[in-house]
């Protein structure tokens, strides 16, 4: 196999990252840093990368979750707090989450062990559409709402063209969803700020027509085949 699959498939890196990990040399097999991309991994080798032994998964593995409140996006947390991996109790696999919710964002997330599909997914080039559900103070003006539609600068980043339907209102608070194609960090939260208004909870509902469905906060289950064949090639 490939060195760049391998560490693909051990769920590091993507495998253009993988190459760009041999090329810094990060990558070590039988404890000699390895010089050539194109390496075949062979029965019996050692792979270390950053001082790590990282070893190749060949069952890949899928899960939509609806991401609870008050756990990090993250395999682990060196101030102690609560994860997303945490919250799999029957997984022994080693998995990590694709992309990012924050901490009081709730919502879909998907986990996987397939570098590709990560970075399928996350890199900016492929701006998966991905809808949320927002409940903010009072209401918004159609001027806001326009403003929001046609894109609002976050801070040195102007927002593309947004979906924003007002779902129930009243003097008091709006539910709103938007669907955007970038995934800036707190994108949604700084968006709202950009118009006069914080986000009181916010709640990832589609990753392009993946729905987060019936799941509970705190459940998850497998993606279906034709999910993940969709998502690979959204």
């Amino acid at each position: 196999m490939r060195i760049n699959k391998y560490i693909a498939q051990a769920g590091l890196a993507s495998r253009r990252k993988a190459d760009e990990l041999i090329a810094s040399g990060q990558v070590k097999v039988n404890g000699a840093t390895l010089t050539e991309p194109g390496y075949d991994v062979v029965d019996g080798d050692v792979v270390q990368v950053g001082g790590k032994y990282i070893e190749a998964s060949e069952k890949k593995l899928y899960y939509a979750m609806n991401k609870p409140i008050g756990c990090i996006t993250s395999v682990s947390d060196d101030k102690g707090r609560a994860t997303v991996i945490d919250v799999l109790t029957d997984v022994d696999e080693r998995i990590f989450p694709v992309g990012r919710l924050d901490y009081n964002t709730s919502g879909l997330l998907f986990l996987t062990n397939d570098g590709d599909f990560a970075y399928k997914l996350t890199h900016p080039k492929h701006n998966v559409d991905k809808t949320y559900r927002v409940r903010i103070a009072g209401t918004l003006t159609k001027e806001k709402l326009s403003q929001l539609r046609s894109g609002v600068d976050i801070g040195g980043f102007v927002t593309s063209r947004a979906k924003v339907d007002v779902i129930t209102w009243n003097r008091h608070s709006s539910i709103l969803e938007i669907t955007i194609h970038e995934g800036k960090n707190r994108q949604v939260r700084k968006m709202f700020a950009a118009v006069g208004k914080d986000v009181q909870e916010l709640e990832r509902i589609s990753v392009g027509n993946i729905q987060l469905g019936h799941l509970k906060p705190g459940q998850y289950r497998k993606l279906t085949k034709s999910e993940i064949d969709y998502l690979m090639n959204c």
